[in-house]
């Protein structure tokens, strides 16, 4: 799947204002002042994900994974490596975790949810396509498991739009990966939403 120049900057200006919705949030959420960068942006099928990630990331992640249905339907998945995770839910929440005990997992979820939610809405919003979210969820597990996961029962070729960003909180950075992966079908409609906007400007 190639995409055009205006479609790659069209998804990057979607989500940059997304990550705005969702930094202001998140700050207002923790009283803290919360940065999101977006460096980086690119598709690959769901085949070619695992050896993309593989070389960003080696050990068990923590994942906040949700659902999304409607005009555009697959799923939405934060990840963050396990000891980027207890990191920022440390930062977040103002004490020293090192295990991913209840606290910690109820902000991530939170963060998780929050950015999520404001990544699918900007989508709606702004390509005027109606999609209903799930509840989020949060597993812990190896890379390759969480990969499984979201191909298993799935026959149809899918995309992945990744979106690697940054959390800067107190002046301490954790990568993080947003993923939105979805089926031909709803891959298409989401180009021929982007095209439309295209047009009206």
């Amino acid at each position: 799947m190639i995409l055009t120049d205006f479609q790659k900057d069209a998804i990057t200006e979607i989500v940059n204002i997304a990550f705005g919705r969702a930094v202001a949030s998140l700050s207002e959420l923790t009283g803290s002042r919360i940065l999101l960068t977006v460096p980086k942006l690119e598709i690959c099928t769901i085949d070619q994900l695992p050896s993309v990630l593989m070389e960003i990331l080696n050990s068990d992640v923590c994942t906040v994974h949700q659902i999304f249905t409607g005009e555009v339907s697959g799923d939405a998945l934060l990840i963050l490596d396990y000891k980027g995770a207890t990191v920022l839910a440390s930062l977040l929440t103002g004490e020293e975790i090192e295990n991913m005990e209840t606290s910690a997992k109820e902000v991530l979820i939170e963060v998780g949810n929050i950015l999520l939610n404001a990544c699918l809405g900007t989508f709606e919003n702004m390509l005027h396509v109606h999609i209903t979210f799930s509840v989020p969820h949060l597993h812990l597990n190896q890379l390759n498991h969480t990969l499984n996961t979201i191909k298993m029962g799935k026959e149809e070729i899918r995309y992945v739009i990744l979106v690697v960003t940054t959390f800067t909180v107190k002046e301490s950075n954790v990568g993080g990966y947003l993923l939105i992966v979805l089926g031909v079908v709803s891959l298409d409609k989401f180009i021929q939403c982007i095209k439309n906007l295209e047009m009206d400007r």
